[in-house]
């Protein structure tokens, strides 16, 4: 396999990255007087587990790209996001009650549905690399099983 096969797909989570840094940066100061601070703690330590899960995303690709794509450092590497799709999908189940006050006021029942998706699809992604971790790890098991008997 070529060493840059994956340059697509670095180029595409490093885009993805952008976008909710600069919402991070500038437009989340802004509702400072209006979200309560554990929304706004929430929302940046979400932030964090998410960049943390893209940095992984980057190792993983990185070693498809040395050959490593079967290795434990690729378990590693799913292990943690899925760790982090774990962790978003708790930081917003917490979130959603301090929510409540600010929907009832502003009547935007919006505003509590779009926790609730975040968390569902955090969770589908949890399960989603759960089972890649499961079928990777299996692999690597009858590589090393066949490289025994060789």
């Amino acid at each position: 396999m070529k060493r840059y096969s994956t340059i697509f797909l670095k180029i595409s989570v490093i885009l993805i990255g952008i976008p909710i840094l600069a919402l991070c940066i500038f437009l989340l100061p802004g509702f400072i007087n209006y979200l309560h601070l554990p929304i706004l703690m929430g929302v940046y330590a979400t932030a964090i587990s998410y960049f943390f899960a893209l940095y992984q995303v980057l190792k993983l690709l990185n070693y498809i790209d040395k050959n490593k794509a079967f290795s434990e450092l690729s378990v590693k590497a799913l292990k943690y996001i899925k760790y982090c799709a774990n962790t978003i999908s708790v930081i917003y189940a917490v979130i959603i009650p301090f929510l409540f006050p600010i929907a009832e006021v502003d009547d935007a029942p919006g505003l509590i549905a779009f926790p609730i998706i975040i968390v569902f699809a955090s969770v589908v992604i949890a399960v989603f690399v759960a089972v890649l971790q499961r079928l990777l790890q299996d692999a690597i098991d009858i590589k090393s099983e066949n490289d025994l008997t060789v």
